[in-house]
């Protein structure tokens, strides 16, 4: 294979690239997802075709794309192709979330992201992506850092409507948010429903419980069923369940939580096994390109699977 491997991890906000050469050694970069859309394929692959151009100096022997909005089969291998063409190498396109798995160095999973939102994404044994979560922290994403602080701030509410004002949550929530009481609590968090005011919060609950805040642990508790409820929906519609990835700021910077997943999927799934992921998900994009590099026919650029 001559060329180095890259490796794509495009988010809604920033792109990770990495080049991987042949002695091993990496050079990673990331810019501004400015202007990244999925759709329609042409634009996509037109922006991700630049973006390879504008930041990678040496030839490229195959390349792997995780893409926020990339969320079913066909609209990978459709933009596969369309990258083939461009770039005349092997080209593996699948969702960001999706990288989880292939970055901790295994072929069959599910990924799980508790961070700004979260959701489970695995590949079931025909190719095709499966979904579970990710509809936003106003609807859902249980176990995100936003759906945390709402959560807890609607626990701490009901306490104060029952009179039990002695749980250390809803003091530390107002703290937290600059005011004081219930009223003006509520208020504050209502007037900026945002990933940024809330998400930014999150730890008040994790401090909340390490004080003793038996209400903040039952919301804890809760967001690990719920993020282990994603895979379990995940194992039931076929997709393999024995290796499960979680990654995302939350679930790695907060050990409550990840008990409280491992502990409810021990139960959910009994067969699965946890890990956490070390490695950056652009990691899986180059494990895809190395993968997808040796096994391709480029004169069948569509016959792929985002495995």
């Amino acid at each position: 294979m001559i060329g180095v491997l890259a490796g794509l991890d495009i988010g809604g906000t920033k792109t990770h690239i990495r080049t991987e050469h042949s002695d091993g050694s990496t050079v990673d970069v990331v810019v501004p997802s400015a202007g990244w859309s999925a759709s329609p394929i042409t634009d996509a692959a037109r922006w991700i075709g630049n973006c390879i151009e504008d930041n990678v100096r040496e030839p490229i022997a195959a390349l792997g794309v995780g893409a926020q909005g990339c969320n079913t089969q066909p609209q990978c291998r459709a933009l596969s192709a369309a990258l083939t063409q461009r770039l005349g190498v092997p080209v593996e396109v699948t969702n960001d979330a999706a990288l989880l798995v292939p970055a901790a160095g295994i072929t069959d999973g599910i990924g799980v992201i508790a961070g700004t939102g979260a959701i489970a994404v695995g590949v079931l044994p025909g190719g095709d992506l499966a979904f579970c979560g990710g509809w936003g922290w106003v609807l859902g994403d249980e176990g995100s850092a936003p759906a945390l602080v709402r959560e807890a701030t609607r626990r701490a509410l009901a306490d104060h409507d029952a009179g039990r004002d002695a749980d250390p949550l809803l003091s530390l929530l107002a703290t937290g948010f600059g005011v004081t009481g219930a009223e003006r609590l509520a208020r504050a968090v209502n007037d900026t429903p945002t990933t940024e005011s809330w998400g930014a919060r999150a730890g008040i609950v994790f401090q909340a419980a390490d004080r003793g805040s038996e209400s903040a642990i039952s919301v804890i508790v809760a967001a690990g069923a719920a993020l282990a409820a994603l895979v379990a929906t995940l194992a039931a519609k076929g997709v393999p369940a024995e290796h499960v990835v979680i990654a995302g700021s939350v679930a790695v910077n907060q050990p409550r939580l990840l008990d409280a997943f491992r502990a409810a999927l021990q139960r959910a799934v009994p067969t699965a096994a946890v890990r956490v992921l070390t490695e950056p998900p652009v990691a899986g994009a180059i494990a895809l390109a190395r993968r997808y590099g040796m096994t391709t026919d480029l004169m069948n650029p569509a016959g792929r699977s985002a495995k």
